[in-house]
């Protein structure tokens, strides 16, 4: 599977799920069963792939913002869900974390709280995998590496989370007392 055909299911899987990220999970199992070991098993790697280059301590501190707060699992799992909003926001997202502070939902957001996560995009190539086979998916023999978080700044920090994504911060950090 290439990347394009990777981003195209998700796409595919977007199409009629009324922008409800574990919608398009199940979508994604169901259009992924369909196709075969192989393709499954590149999906895997494909999303081991986007999944590295999305973890960045910036985008880490995005989902912090937005949610409220993000342990280990749920910058995983705001990844899970940055997955179901398609290449160019997940691509724009890793690129600017910031820019996610233009997507309507995300505004609205500030006002009512709602987070976004979903686990259940995580788990696609292993649900798809057993439900087309009735065998669970095959360990990678070449994993991709994670990158290292070297450069971790305190996400409780307003005047730096201010500094490096201001627009977010407009948004969820309270404005700094005069």
């Amino acid at each position: 599977m290439r990347t394009d055909d990777f981003w195209q299911l998700i796409d595919q899987a977007r199409a009629g799920a009324g922008g409800e990220a574990d919608a398009v999970a199940a979508r994604a199992v169901a259009l992924l069963a369909g196709r075969t070991p192989e393709d499954i098993v590149g999906y895997a790697h494909h999303q081991q792939r986007v999944l590295a280059a999305s973890y960045r301590v910036d985008l880490w501190g995005a989902a912090y913002l937005i949610n409220g707060g993000a342990s280990d699992d749920g910058f995983e799992y705001f990844r899970g869900w940055l997955m179901t909003q398609g290449r160019a926001v997940f691509a724009a997202a890793v690129a600017d974390p910031d820019s996610l502070a233009g997507l309507p939902r995300v505004r609205s957001a500030a006002l009512s709280g709602e987070e976004f996560e979903c686990e259940d995009m995580l788990a696609v190539p292993w649900d798809a995998y057993r439900k087309a086979t009735a065998a669970e998916l095959p360990t990678q023999r070449d994993p991709v590496r994670m990158p290292d978080l070297n450069d971790f700044w305190d996400f409780d920090d307003e005047a730096e989370a201010r500094r490096r994504l201001p627009k977010l911060a407009a948004l969820f950090v309270e404005p700094p007392e005069e």
